[in-house]
């Protein structure tokens, strides 16, 4: 991991407190991955939440060594278990007192785009995998753990939580790329980019501008050393524009826009990088007619339009196609 202090920091806005909304969501989706319907049956679910009407398993599930789980996550550790079962979101994994479940993103080695997951999951049955434990809830009954967090040396976690501060810039691996966000691996511990700290533009879906495996400079928003919890932003790595649009972009001007998305009410198009503007369907009328914004643009177009206002501070442009010609 390489770690730098912000350079730009003045032109930053102040980092905003960790939304749980932000966790909540990420606890969400792997709770509903790791309990999906099992490809080989399996005694060593990842959740209690789910097994009320199943006594064996949640007889086995209460013996669980809670005491060594929780002192492999404390101590950063690492542990070889079984892989007993898995489903569309990960392994199921157990051993020495210990069981749990192992994300999809947490594994080293992660499927092609057009690979059958179960298929290439069903492979890791029966394996030994060498894990650390990433979360220990013995509340929600949630063990998770990580191969890929395993890489990195026994307390690098503590290392580098201890080191990472708000307002630096490191350098990390995405991991995983979900609708609300970016997981980054900083080598040992995985914080989030959430996709409205993506860009200071329209964002469609996350994995229009990050990859899977990519490298990529982030700006540390907030560290949570108690909970292992990063916020990250991509966004906060550039000045805003919107800081200056009012002073750039004044009402009647014709500039160059690229349409980034067509809208049943319109089209966005992007003036600049984190500068996207609304061109509402009324301004797209061509002799009086309306038209369907799909039967005009398309994404990717390079056009001309005329701005018609700018709201620098609630982050709204709005943009028409009516140019005329003497204009141009």
């Amino acid at each position: 991991m390489v770690t730098k202090r912000r350079t730009l920091e003045e032109t930053v806005e102040p980092p905003p407190h960790m939304e749980e909304s932000w966790w909540e969501s990420v606890l969400a989706e792997d709770e509903a991955k790791s309990t999906a319907r099992p490809v080989k049956n399996t005694r060593y679910p990842s959740s209690l939440e789910h097994l009320e009407n199943d006594h064996e398993d949640l007889s086995e599930l209460s013996m669980l060594d809670w005491q060594k789980a929780t002192e492999l996550y404390d101590q950063d550790q690492v542990i070889e278990l079984i892989v007993s079962g898995c489903n569309r979101g990960g392994l199921l994994v157990h051993g020495e007192g210990l069981q749990g479940f192992v994300p999809v993103s947490h594994l080293v080695e992660t499927p092609c785009g057009d690979a059958d997951l179960e298929k290439w999951l069903l492979r890791y049955i029966d394996q030994s995998l060498t894990l650390k434990v990433i979360e220990c809830d013995q509340e929600r009954g949630r063990v998770v753990f990580s191969e890929r967090a395993a890489q990195s040396q026994p307390g690098s976690r503590k290392r580098l939580l201890k080191n990472l501060q708000s307002g630096h810039c490191v350098v990390g691996t995405v991991t995983n790329v979900t609708d609300f966000g970016v997981f980054v691996d900083l080598g040992g511990v995985e914080g989030l980019i959430h996709v409205s700290e993506i860009s200071w533009g329209r964002v469609h879906h996350p994995n229009d501008v990050l990859k899977l495996g990519e490298q990529v400079e982030v700006y540390v928003i907030q560290v949570d050393q108690d909970r292992a919890r990063v916020a990250l932003s991509l966004k906060r790595m550039h000045p805003n524009p919107w800081q200056t649009a009012e002073e750039r972009y004044i009402p009647g001007q014709i500039t160059e826009a690229i349409v980034t998305s067509i809208v049943p009410f319109g089209a966005f198009a992007r003036l600049e990088e984190g500068l996207d503007g609304l061109i509402h369907l009324s301004e797209m009328e061509c002799d009086g007619v309306s038209t369907y914004p799909a039967d005009i643009l398309e994404e990717g177009q390079r056009i001309q339009v005329r701005v018609l206002h700018v709201d620098g501070t609630r982050q709204r442009l709005g943009l028409s196609l009516k140019v005329d010609e003497a204009d141009l």
